[in-house]
């Protein structure tokens, strides 16, 4: 049943990530709910086959660390552009 509800987060977080493309702080949110949920999932299966944790503790510095980093990209973004706007991104290109 925890697996169940597991999963059905996991697609919520697919869900959100998809459709919120105008703001990339909904995107990022999105993408950290998706990480967590990986996270709970590796720990469920670790405990079920008694599996040792080192994984465990790697996965999590790196999920950190991609935080911070998506944060530094959010703010360096806002101080160049404004705004958090996805499009104000494409406008560059032209």
């Amino acid at each position: 049943m925890f697996f169940l509800g597991l999963t059905i987060s996991y697609f919520c977080g697919f869900m959100v990530v998809f459709s919120m493309r105008a703001h990339l702080l909904l995107t990022l949110f999105g993408m950290e709910f998706l990480m967590v949920i990986l996270y709970l999932i590796m720990y469920m299966n670790f405990i079920i086959y008694g599996l040792e944790f080192y994984f465990l503790m790697l996965f999590l510095v790196m999920l950190v660390s991609e935080g911070s980093l998506s944060l530094s990209i959010l703010v360096a973004m806002i101080r160049s552009h404004g705004n958090d706007m996805i499009g104000s991104l494409y406008m560059m290109l032209w």
